[in-house]
């Protein structure tokens, strides 16, 4: 259970699965406004402070194993802009120091048991990170398809993952995360071939729940369709 969303569920003797009743307490759903209040004023903090460094600020949020450190890894061979990567993860620096290993700026955060970033824990990385050498940040968030939704970390955008192996059925199964998204990178795409994905599918799911969102087909072993995800990010620089 995440204990600042309260996502916790109860079963009946019919095995049906009904959402957390601490939900409709008034009381409880006080505590949560307050708690994203607060992470909302600190989110447009931190925007201000990539504006007054004229930094442009992306969200990734996948599932584990998506692919999201590895896109990362070799977007710096595509990506004219400099860029810095904010990690977050329950446990260890096993991201940071890949990307690290790569040349790249990175700073880990340890949730502990937290399911997702927030502006504050961003806020504290943002500290480690000189953003006078750097044109883009990436914030990579806790591998996770909920919560990470519904936390402003004070980016610009938001991107979102989904790979081939999970399937083409995660975006209606877990809708609040793609209706938040600007643009949808659908990861691992070499093996299509493998797998029942169906692209279209993805598309028609997306335009009911967020018909302007952008996505994009991408593969860290094809070069163009690299090439196509690093223009996206240049042509959607903002500070």
């Amino acid at each position: 259970m995440c204990k600042d969303c309260g996502c916790s569920i109860t079963h009946d003797h019919e095995h049906t699965i009904h959402s957390n009743p601490q939900l409709n307490d008034k009381k409880t759903l006080a505590v949560i406004h307050k708690i994203l209040d607060k992470n909302d004023i600190e989110a447009q903090h931190n925007r201000n402070h990539f504006a007054a460094h004229q930094v442009s600020a992306f969200n990734l949020m996948s599932s584990p194993g998506s692919g999201k450190t590895s896109l990362l890894e070799y977007l710096h061979e595509y990506l004219d802009a400099r860029y810095a990567v904010i990690e977050g993860d329950l446990e260890t620096s096993r991201d940071a120091d890949r990307l690290i290993a790569k040349g790249i700026n990175a700073y880990q955060i340890q949730t502990g048991s937290a399911c997702h970033l927030d502006a504050f824990m961003v806020h504290g990385a943002l500290h480690h990170i000189n953003l006078d050498d750097v044109d883009i940040c990436f914030v990579e968030n806790v591998g996770n398809l909920v919560c990470p939704a519904s936390y402003d970390v004070g980016t610009h955008k938001n991107i979102v993952l989904l790979s081939v192996p999970e399937g083409d059925d995660k975006i209606e199964k877990y809708p609040v995360m793609f209706r938040r998204a600007d643009l949808v990178v659908i990861t691992k795409s070499d093996l299509l071939p493998y797998f029942d994905f169906s692209i279209d599918e993805a598309k028609a799911q997306l335009s009911k729940l967020n018909p302007n969102v952008e996505l994009l087909v991408v593969s860290v072993k094809d070069s163009d369709s690299m090439n196509t995800l690093a223009t996206w990010f240049d042509e959607h620089k903002e500070y």
